[in-house]
């Protein structure tokens, strides 16, 4: 995978530059804001294939921040917390995150997240449009439009959880384990990151419903066929 364009907002700089170095060390060009506004103006001006994004921001936060950059078009956002919030998270990914790591974390786990998003982002521009309705209970996913109904309603679902939903829809009463979400959703080949799998699941329950997807507890996720 060739060298992409990455923003990075954070307003510690010791983390941002830290940040920016190991992402220019894997090939990328990265550009640095250290507030909300000035972050919303650099990713309207260089339009980046991913922001990395800190929750904690001067200005306005990184979950407004997150907010504005989704309205014209769709980027991957990696979040950076200093909180483990669950509560963070779940806004977080509400607003179009797609994935999140609590600060401290190491500069090969960020690396291997960001590596893995991209890759997701050129798979799904790249590949040709999906045809088919899936229904779950009173929910319909069209996945050629990426559109969902909730008793005929639009409801937003973001790109991550989107695919989510659809990869357990598509396979109905079959468990995916973390791991295995991990791997076919995100890209993912590193063993950490279940705890984004779980905050996913969260923020599309509360958008569809708690019964939409069924833990299975000790093992992972599934949802059940429709009648």
């Amino acid at each position: 995978m060739t060298g992409r364009t990455i923003v990075v907002v954070e307003d510690e700089a010791p983390i941002a530059d830290a940040v920016a170095a190991r992402l220019r060390s894997e090939g990328h060009r990265v550009e640095v804001a250290f507030d909300g506004p000035s972050g919303v103006a650099l990713v309207d001006q260089v339009g980046p294939d991913l922001v990395v994004l800190d929750i904690m921001l001067p200005g306005f936060d990184g979950l407004e921040v997150c907010r504005r950059i989704q309205r014209e078009r769709w980027v991957p956002v990696l979040m950076l917390t200093a909180r483990d919030s669950e509560a963070d998270t779940i806004i977080g990914l509400g607003v179009g995150a797609d994935d999140y790591l609590t600060k401290p974390f190491s500069a090969r786990e960020l690396a291997a997240r960001v590596a893995a998003l991209l890759r997701r982002s050129e798979r799904v521009h790249a590949s040709g449009p999906t045809t088919g309705t899936v229904r779950v209970g009173s929910v319909e996913l069209d996945a050629a439009s990426r559109r969902v109904t909730l008793d005929g309603a639009p409801v937003h679902l973001t790109p991550t959880e989107f695919d989510l939903l659809h990869y357990l829809a598509v396979r109905p009463s079959r468990v995916a384990t973390r791991e295995e979400l991990l791997e076919q959703v995100w890209g993912y080949d590193i063993p950490s990151g279940g705890r984004t799998v779980d905050s996913h699941v969260r923020s599309i329950r509360r958008k569809l419903g708690a019964d939409v997807v069924r833990t299975v507890h000790g093992v992972g996720y599934a949802v059940e066929a429709s009648a």
